[in-house]
């Protein structure tokens, strides 16, 4: 079946074989001026009015009410502990204006449209099945950088995705047709044989598009079953891929079994948006059916596969051909999982500073998925435990205070990934002015945001500003040097004058930086301030997120306090390695730095718009110049 062209057609494989020997013979051929804004930053104690406004507007459309039954839910632990968060939390709004034009176009009620999708998912399923289980020449080994390419001459004979170069040479020689071949050059062709790119030949001439594949296999400490509800349920999808998927929504369900618990067989549609940790890397959207089958002797499969070429809708440059995981059942209350990314995707809105490392395939990895999946269940174990915890200096916390500080760590780091450095659109990202006269102001991004009834957010209007940096230092040491309280006052502007110490953490898996923490700020002077720090890191990227929280709400959660009416912003650094397979200790680090900070109005002299944007700029300029010393005296 050919994903990338119509799904209805199939590629007349066999007769590409007498063409190959002919194919592969074609083939073969300023800091004075810092300063002072940052001391008026530090007096300031971030509070100040930026007057800038976006004026991106998104068209609303109303959806038609399609009555589909609800997905079944289970009972697991952990679907109590997500519940909280409920289904609704990225329940995708009318903004996502493609949901709408889907469910105008096509109706999923209608009785062809359900065959044609299902058929899709059961033709998905299969490639699913094929990919995770192959091994070469499907699956090529890359020694050096221990990773697995999938072969696209390969894959062309196992499932037929044939370009439109290779059908052309087909007729050819079908017809013996006496003309030059088309140009297999590798900057000018439609298709580079021996590599992911290809350009297919669209009306207004060619858009290129490359196709990324990526498998990892990973052993996951929970059971074949919670592992399924946990991909079937949006919210509980939404919440334990937070760092990847920024919004979702299921548009409907078109076969379900209508038993609790009980997922075999139920197909639904669905859109997404998945993100990477920097402002600089634009999202993908997707709609797309996503199908559950119990495969017998312990394995199920779950595949994505995408609806745009199926309704013929015009297409924002991604789709997801055949993805998912096969779930095998192990001894113990253990799973093995292997996991497919297998997308076609127009890279060229892409920032330089991450063009390699997307490109790659590396930020939307397999790789990341399987990561993100045991850090969850590293979490869910983290967060049932029932022990009080001690810190070196005789911070105690009781069961109680350890949850509600736990669930707090845990929206403060979803609201950063969301809020603070994905490139979705929702965030209203704008540049600094054009002509801005210091060099790295072009990477810096800003978001104003408002909030009227949340009452996890301050109310009234905050603002985001943030920028990405490629440092000459290995991730790990770039990790431990963020996360390390001692180091804080060497980067940290509003600590410069403070002291810090860890007055109690929790860990979070065996891996000694992951944990969430509580910092107490102190000097000659004043009253401890606390920050709650999260701090992760795993074989495709690391985090330090953080936010300030007073002596009083701080007490008031140790002793087990409701953590859902306290107000934060969240802060932080998002950290990817330089090139794509890099280990920790080599190579070096894409660094996103962002701070959330409040607009409150100010009471002085008006001040320009452009003046506040210079402010934002030099602190960040001058948290990137304190991060870089401090790195390198370490």
């Amino acid at each position: 079946m050919n994903y990338s062209e119509n799904f209805g057609e199939e590629s007349p494989i066999l007769k590409l074989q007498p063409v190959e020997k002919s194919v592969k013979e074609v083939c073969a051929g300023s800091s004075s001026k810092i300063t002072k804004t940052v001391e008026a930053y530090c007096e300031s104690g971030l509070e100040f009015w930026v007057d800038l406004k976006s004026t991106t507007s998104f068209r609303s459309m109303d959806l038609p009410q399609l009555t589909v039954p609800a997905p079944p839910q289970g009972s697991s632990p952990q679907a109590d502990h997500l519940s909280n968060f409920g289904s609704q939390m990225l329940l995708a709004s009318n903004s996502i204006q493609r949901a709408s034009d889907l469910l105008v176009s096509v109706s999923l009620g209608a009785e062809m449209n359900r065959i044609k999708t299902t058929e899709l998912a059961s033709q998905a399923m299969e490639e699913l099945k094929k990919l995770a289980l192959a091994r070469e020449p499907l699956w090529q080994v890359d020694i050096e950088n221990n990773t697995e390419i999938l072969s696209g001459i390969e894959y062309t004979r196992e499932f037929g995705d044939i370009s439109t170069t290779l059908t052309e040479i087909v007729r050819m020689v079908e017809v013996r047709e006496s003309q030059s071949l088309p140009n297999l050059d590798l900057n000018n062709s439609e298709y580079s044989v021996g590599s992911n790119e290809h350009r297919p030949r669209e009306l207004g001439g060619p858009k290129p598009a490359s196709f990324e594949a990526s498998r990892e296999i990973g052993f996951v400490q929970m059971n074949p079953a919670s592992i399924i509800e946990l991909l079937m349920d949006l919210g509980q999808w939404s919440q334990a891929f937070s760092t990847i998927v920024s919004r979702a929504s299921i548009m409907g369900v078109l076969s379900s079994t209508g038993v609790q618990g009980n997922y075999d067989g139920t197909l639904q549609v669905m859109t997404a948006e998945f993100q990477a940790p920097a402002p600089l890397i634009p999202t993908r959207e997707s709609y797309f059916a996503r199908y559950c089958k119990n495969l017998g002797d312990g394995m199920w499969g779950v595949v994505d596969v995408s609806l745009e070429k199926l309704f013929q809708l015009p297409s924002r440059n991604f789709r997801r051909q055949p993805s998912g995981c096969l779930i095998q059942e192990m001894p113990n209350g253990w799973s093995q999982v292997i996991w497919i990314e297998h997308v076609e995707v127009d890279n060229t809105l892409v920032h330089n500073l991450f063009k390699l490392l997307v490109s790659s395939g590396f930020a939307f990895s397999a790789k990341r998925w399987v990561a993100t999946l045991i850090g969850q269940c590293q979490w869910l174990e983290t967060l049932t435990a029932t022990r009080t915890t001690l810190a070196a200096d005789g911070g105690d916390v009781s069961s109680q205070g350890r949850r509600s500080l736990l669930k707090l760590s845990e929206r403060m780091v979803r609201s950063f990934y969301i809020d603070n450095i994905s490139g979705s659109a929702e965030n209203k990202w704008m540049p600094l002015p054009l002509g801005w006269p210091v060099s790295g102001a072009e990477n810096v991004r800003i978001s104003m945001k408002s909030s009227t009834d949340d009452p996890g957010k301050p109310p009234g209007s905050t603002v985001v500003f943030t920028t990405s940096i490629n440092l000459p230092f290995p991730r790990k040491q770039v990790f431990s040097f963020l996360r390390d309280e001692k180091c804080r006052n060497e980067w940290d502007m509003l600590a410069s004058n403070h002291g810090f110490n860890e007055y109690a953490y929790f860990a979070n898996g065996k891996t000694p930086g992951n944990r969430v923490s509580i910092l107490r700020a102190f000097n000659s002077n004043e009253v401890g301030i606390f920050y709650l720090q999260a701090s992760y890191t795993d074989t495709t990227g690391s985090y330090v997120v953080y936010t300030p929280i007073d002596m009083y709400a701080m007490t008031e959660l140790i002793n087990g306090g409701n953590p859902d009416n306290l107000a934060i912003l969240a802060s932080g650094f998002s950290i990817l390695p330089d090139k794509p397979m890099h280990r920790d200790d080599t190579g070096g680090s894409l660094l996103t730095i962002a701070f959330h900070v409040a607009a409150g109005t100010s009471t002085q002299e008006h001040v320009s718009a452009h003046q506040h944007a210079n402010l934002m700029y030099c602190v960040l300029a001058s948290t990137v110049v304190s991060v870089k010393e401090g790195l390198q005296s370490t």
